[in-house]
């Protein structure tokens, strides 16, 4: 035999809590904060010139590090599986696996001057064209 309060209208779902205090002396449940509606504006992430400084600056880790970190793995590859190739003579006893080596250290100072370059003729005008527009954005906001 079913009771009154088994019926789907009487039944809670199993997380929820009751609407009156389970026990006498426990405090009324605090008030929902009102929240203050800001008007809309568009907000900056969405921007387009942060699209295009987020993709520039994408590119250019991806150059820098495929740059040094390209030449390191060829370095590497060479190592193991052309062991012979390796250890021939370029010049006065020089093996091509030494000068291979040492031509690392110009590489990965190539690798950072390509990032140095392209940050400052690249991203830099972008990024100081966005830092002014928030700055000004910030004055109009606080001449509200």
């Amino acid at each position: 035999m079913a009771d009154a309060f088994s019926s789907p209208e009487h039944q809670r779902p199993y997380n929820s809590s009751p609407s009156y205090s389970t026990y006498p002396w426990q405090p009324p449940p605090p008030p929902e904060p009102t929240r203050h509606r800001h008007p809309r504006r568009p907000a900056l992430g969405r921007h387009s010139d942060l699209r295009v400084l987020r993709t520039a600056y994408r590119w250019q880790r991806r150059v820098a590090t495929l740059t040094a970190l390209g030449y390191f793995t060829l370095f590497l590859l060479l190592s193991a599986f052309a062991p012979s190739f390796m250890t021939g003579t370029v010049s006065g006893g020089l093996s091509v696996g030494l000068l291979l080596g040492l031509i690392q250290v110009p590489v990965t100072c190539l690798a950072v001057g390509l990032y140095e370059y392209t940050a400052r003729h690249g991203l830099d005008p972008i990024a100081d064209r966005i830092r002014k527009q928030a700055e000004l954005d910030a004055k109009r906001e606080a001449a509200r």
